[in-house]
């Protein structure tokens, strides 16, 4: 396969980091963004070196793959358009807003042979990659992602705003099933839930407890794993892992199990552009991506269950 011709739909923050990731790229050609907003869409592209297009429907016939960073709303319509005519697609977190929805969009891509990769960037987290390592036995993971109030990501409840990149996290490492799900959260500053605190029993013991806000002082991004043996600090923004092991034999008396602290950084790293190039080589090599939509299924049902509990609860309505 030669030079590959990529671009993306909806060029707002997070489109833009799409193309500048693409063009950036010695073996790919970014041909074109398209945003219905179209002065942004004409700015982006003369930022990039590339063309600007009003709509995806005028995209799709120049290109082998796009990135879609519309609003949720909108994924699935636009994101069956792509997968429809063939094209590979990267769509950002959550794969959609309904279950049923995001089985049409992984059945679509499997009928026509497309690739069909979900945003969970923390996936390329290199501090996580590292923590997937060193996990044996997970009797309890805390994660806390808390970020100050703005206006982006608002169309969505903070679990499918925010959340859900910890879920996915969870879910993936876990690997077992959900026993119970018990939620709280409520509406803060928007008409839906901007703070959630959910606990997840999974099958094999292993117990979750997140909290995401998009109301706080503080922006926070945090994973902590306790084992039997060792207990694993992930901060996300810094991408910095912090391994606290027990050594020797604590059945021992004699032995007083000396506890060995380490931490590890990884500032030149960019999960963004790992995320990018792992979709690039998925459709040069027609593998499964990393993550798939059947990933992006997952975290989206556990995403749904919560809110669905939450506004059972609190009467919270739409």
């Amino acid at each position: 396969m030669g030079r590959l011709r990529l671009g993306v739909v909806g060029v707002g923050h997070v489109g833009e980091l799409h193309a500048q990731k693409y063009a950036s790229m010695e073996d790919i050609d970014l041909v074109g963004v398209a945003d219905i907003a179209f002065q942004r869409a004409k700015d982006v592209a003369r930022r990039y070196n590339t063309k600007g297009y009003h709509s995806h429907t005028e995209l799709l016939p120049h290109v082998d793959g796009l990135s879609l960073a519309v609003p949720a709303a909108f994924h699935y319509e636009i994101g069956h358009d792509i997968l429809a005519h063939g094209t590979h697609l990267l769509i950002e977190k959550p794969i959609t807003l309904e279950l049923g929805d995001a089985d049409r969009l992984i059945e679509i891509a499997k009928r026509n042979k497309a690739i069909l990769q979900i945003g969970h960037i923390e996936r390329f987290n290199p501090a996580v990659v590292k923590m997937r390592l060193l996990l044996s036995k997970p009797v309890f993971i805390e994660s806390q992602r808390l970020n100050f109030f703005t206006n982006r990501g608002t169309d969505v409840d903070v679990i499918l705003d925010l959340m859900i990149h910890d879920l996915d996290i969870v879910v993936h490492l876990v690997n077992s099933r959900i026993e119970e799900v018990e939620a709280v959260g409520m509406p803060v500053i928007t008409d839906k839930i901007d703070i959630a605190n959910v606990r997840i029993t999974f099958g094999n013991g292993t117990i979750a407890n997140l909290t995401a806000s998009r109301v706080s002082h503080e922006s926070l991004r945090m994973i902590r794993v306790l084992q039997p043996d060792s207990y694993i600090s992930v901060d996300y923004g810094r991408r910095k892992i912090s391994v606290t092991h027990i050594k020797g034999d604590r059945r021992n008396p004699s032995d007083l199990s000396p506890i060995v602290h380490k931490e590890e950084e990884f500032p030149d790293s960019d999960p963004l552009a790992d995320q990018i190039r792992s979709f690039v080589g998925a459709i040069r090599n027609g593998t499964e991506p990393k993550v798939s939509g059947d990933d992006g299924k997952k975290a989206l049902a556990v995403a749904l269950s919560i809110i669905d509990q939450i506004k059972r609860k609190g009467k919270i309505t739409s």
